[in-house]
Parts: structure tokens; C-alpha cells; sequence
């Protein structure tokens, strides 16, 4: 069993560049202006043999009351509550401030297992710092440079006593296993276990949208508490935080991502920072849900925002949120899907649900179309049933003959899943036309019930198949005098 690490303290003091130590990997956003994180992030680090999860955390702040900055401390404060352990950084070079006591004193009155790390002690500038750090009454403070690597080592002869105590705890919790059953029994526990480590794989799921469109309100429904940082103000996620859950019986990982405005519109460096992690998010996704408002669905930026997914290959499930706050919903309903149709004709038959992410209408039918996106962005179409609609496809209109030069639909055959990728042999590929393969596109997903996900069609020709078509080979010197002049012993 392994053990939570929260890493917690003050705003600027370089928990993320720990943090993103310790996973191996730059997964947190980090800058030089203060209060960057905000919500709560978890990764599996590693340090030498051992392995924890570990959970980085936004800047305390002394603000109790509603405001952003005393939201973010409750949910630091529940991140205290959910880890075994909690390691308080202090920034070596500013010395102990009166924020520092403040907190140290909250983590006491917790009564929270609390490791003090002085961060940036890196050189002599920090040994005042370090020294000051006994005034906290924590114990002894650890010396550590986050960005540099210092002190790793003796951060793992901490927590190695701390995860062997987890470890036993976790044996002697442990249900006793019932000897006293049949081999075939026995067999049977194992195939079941068995089976739900093979099925137990998250389905990756991302949402995304433009700000304030309700995407982390509606993640934070569907997991059944606030995990995530919500309000008013718009642009509040700054990191792609994923999240693993069981949804309704189905494993996910479902990852909230930043607002995205339009390129011209940011300016700030935190800001476009954000984009590109959410953008990174999507590339891991497997089923992506744009979430647009019910106020102003279908800007030019939730039409890009689909543009991105679908040209990414992912499967795409678009949901429009606020349905509570509607009035005429038929006829709202009505004018979303003939908008849909026109503008975005590329995701043809992508299911479109209406949900409330505040009161949590439709988040079944939001379930139900993700995993039914998923399914078909998996599906295989044999390669006879194939070429028996290619024929009928053919057959009922023809492909072009552009210049006289006829185009011949010979076979055809799925290459790939995730998504759906075929290979047609034709004759002249470089003359079809984008009118004709969109024809085809349209066919399979309407014949093949495969609609909204994306589908890739690459024409080939005979000549593709020979790599050296169009390569000329020249005798070798050496080799003229046995082969002789060919035109001479004519």
C-alpha cells in the first residue's frame, strides 16, 4: 500500500517545482509570480525505491471568507485532511513570516503528521532561514532545494520509517482470506479477479469549452463533491488537473482543463501556459466533451475548440450546459441542432445532450453517449462487409472522371481503430475529389452506425505498392565489362 503526500505552505515558496520533482515530469504549471496553482493536483512520484502518491497544492493565504483566495485555502485544508502526511515548505531565503506561524499553527490544531521542508537552501543565503525554522515548534526542518535536487536524499530517509508503518497497517487491515473453500472455487475468485484488472482500464475523458462554461462544476457533479476550485470569476482552472473515478459503473480519468479564449485575446504568459496544458490533455483523451453555455452556444470559439478535437482524431460528445436556466427548451432544442448541422458538419451525428452541471439533469445521458462515442471510435468493420458497400456505394453514384481520366474504386479495408482509419486502392488518388470522399465518409458512418466519430479515408493507387516504381537502376562500373553493351550484342 502506498501513502499521500500533501505538499502545502505558503504562495511562491516552490511547491509545483517540488512537486513536479518528485513525479518526474513538469505536470504542474509553474512561474515566477505567486499564487499559480490553484486547484489540487495528484501524481504518482517516485523517489529512489519508494513509491507514494503525492499532491500539490494552491499558496495559503490568511482568507476565511468567500472570496477566491478563501477558497483555495479550504481546499488545501482538504487536502491536509486526505493525505497521511503533509510536508510544510518555508521559503529558506525570506525566513519564517507571520503567515509561516499562522499555519503551522492550523497543521497543529489539525493534528496532522507535518514534515517542515525549508525550500531554496541551496548556498549560505538560506541558513538564517533554516535556522529560524525551529521557531515553527515542527520538529526539525529539512533542508531542500526543489529546483536543484538538494535534499531528496534525506527527505527518503523520512518517509521510508513512515511508508514501512502504512505498509504493515494496510497487511493487518487486511481481510482474511477463507481457507476453507473448494479448488474450483478458488479458480473461479482468481478468474474474477483477474478480469476486473483487465476491464478495470480508465476510459480517458476531457472536458473542454471556452471560460465560465461550467467545467469544473460539472466534473465536480459527476464525482459527487467538490474536488474542484468553482466560482463566478471566470478563467479560475489554470492546470489540466485529471481526476480518476468510477462514473456510474464505467473507471475514468477525466481531466478539467483551462478556459480557452480566443488566440488573440491572450496576452499573459500564465494564461497561454494553460491553453497549451489543456491542449496537451486533449491529446491524451480518448473521448472529448465540449461544453458549451445554452446562453451563447456555437461562438467561433467553441466551433474551433470541436475543430481541434476532431482534427486530433478523438471521439467527440458535445453537451451543452445551463439547461436549467432555459425557457422554451423545445424550441431552444430545435435551433441547437439545425446550428450543430451548418456549423459543424465534420462531426456529423455526434451525440449533442443537454445537461446542468449545477443540478445534475442529464448526467446519465451524458454517461450513456460518452461510452457509446467510445465504442464506435473502437470499432472494427470487417474487410468483406466492407467491399460489399463499397460496391453498392459505387454502383449508386459513381466516382468522377475529371479530364476523361476515369477514377476506379477497387477494394477497400480498415488499417486502424481510434480513430477509424481505411485504405481505399483506386486508380488516379490525386484526382478525387474532397466532394466524393466526404460521399464516402458520410456512408460509413451512416451504414456502419458510426456517428460523430472522426474517420480518416488515405486513396491509393496500384503503383503504391512497388516502392522502387519510379527509381532508375544503373549497371555498376565494375560489373559493365561481364554484362557487356546491351545495344552492341544486339
Amino acid at each position: 500500500m502506498t501513502f499521500t503526500l500533501a505538499i502545502v505552505g505558503r504562495p511562491n515558496v516552490g511547491k509545483s517545482t517540488l512537486f513536479n520533482r518528485l513525479v518526474g515530469r513538469k505536470l504542474a504549471l509553474v512561474d515566477d509570480q505567486p499564487g499559480v496553482t490553484r486547484d489540487l493536483r495528484e501524481g504518482d512520484a517516485k523517489l529512489f525505491d519508494l513509491r507514494f502518491t503525492v499532491i500539490d497544492t494552491a499558496g495559503l493565504e490568511n482568507v476565511t471568507d468567500d472570496s477566491l483566495q478563501g477558497r483555495m485555502r479550504r481546499l488545501t485544508e482538504r487536502a491536509v485532511d486526505m493525505a497521511d502526511l503533509s510536508l510544510f515548505l518555508i521559503d529558506g531565503r525570506a525566513g519564517v513570516t507571520a503567515n509561516d506561524m499562522i499555519f503551522a499553527d492550523i497543521l497543529r490544531r489539525k493534528g496532522a503528521r507535518v514534515i517542515l521542508g525549508v525550500n531554496k537552501a541551496e548556498g549560505s543565503a538560506a541558513d538564517a532561514g533554516a535556522l529560524d525554522a525551529w521557531s515553527l515548534g515542527l520538529g526539525e526542518p529539512l533542508r531542500l532545494s526543489a529546483e536543484h535536487g538538494e535534499g531528496l536524499d534525506d527527505l527518503y530517509h523520512l518517509l521510508r520509517p513512515m511508508a514501512d508503518e502504512f505498509s504493515e497497517r494496510a497487511e493487518a487491515d487486511a481481510p482474511l482470506v477463507d481457507l476453507d473453500i473448494s479448488e474450483e472455487e478458488a479458480e473461479l475468485e482468481v478468474d474474477v479477479l483477474a478480469h476486473r484488472a483487465t476491464v478495470a482500464k480508465p476510459l480517458q475523458i476531457a472536458v473542454i469549452g471556452r471560460p465560465n462554461a461550467g467545467k469544473s462544476t460539472l466534473i465536480n457533479k459527476i464525482l459527487g463533491y467538490d474536488r474542484l476550485l468553482t466560482g463566478p470569476e471566470p478563467g479560475i482552472t489554470r492546470d489540466a488537473i485529471s481526476i480518476k473515478a468510477d462514473w456510474l459503473g464505467t473507471p475514468i480519468r477525466i481531466f478539467d482543463t483551462a478556459g480557452m479564449r480566443k488566440k488573440a485575446r491572450i496576452n499573459e504568459k500564465l494564461e497561454k501556459m494553460s491553453v497549451s496544458d489543456g491542449l496537451r490533455a486533449v491529446r491524451f483523451a480518448e473521448v472529448i466533451v465540449v461544453l458549451l453555455d445554452v446562453d451563447i452556444p456555437f461562438e467561433t470559439q467553441d466551433l474551433r475548440i470541436a475543430d481541434y478535437a476532431e482534427t486530433e482524431g478523438r471521439a467527440v460528445v458535445l453537451a451543452v450546459n445551463k439547461w436549467d436556466l432555459e425557457g422554451e427548451k423545445q424550441e431552444k432544442l430545435a435551433a441547437l441542432k439545425e446550428m450543430f448541422e451548418r456549423h459543424l458538419p465534420q462531426l456529423r451525428g455526434a451525440p449533442l445532450i443537454t445537461v446542468s452541471a449545477k443540478t445534475g439533469r442529464g448526467l446519465d445521458r451524458l454517461h450513456d453517449a460518452i461510452v457509446k462515442a467510445h465504442d464506435v471510435w473502437n470499432r472494427r468493420v470487417p474487410t468483406a462487409r466492407l467491399n460489399t458497400w463499397l460496391g453498392a456505394m459505387t454502383e449508386a453514384h459513381p466516382p468522377p472522371a475529371p479530364g476523361g481520366r476515369r477514377i476506379k474504386l477497387r477494394y477497400m479495408t480498415q488499417v486502424k481503430t481510434r480513430p477509424p482509419g481505411f485504405i481505399a486502392m483506386c486508380s488516379h488518388p490525386d484526382l478525387m475529389p474532397e466532394s466524393y470522399k466526404r460521399y464516402l465518409v458520410n456512408g460509413l458512418r451512416d451504414h456502419f452506425d458510426m456517428p460523430g466519430t472522426p474517420i480518416r479515408i488515405t486513396l491509393r493507387g496500384q503503383g503504391d505498392k512497388n516502392p522502387f516504381k519510379d527509381q532508375k537502376f544503373h549497371t555498376p562500373s565494375r560489373l559493365r565489362k561481364h554484362v557487356g553493351n546491351p545495344v552492341k550484342n544486339k
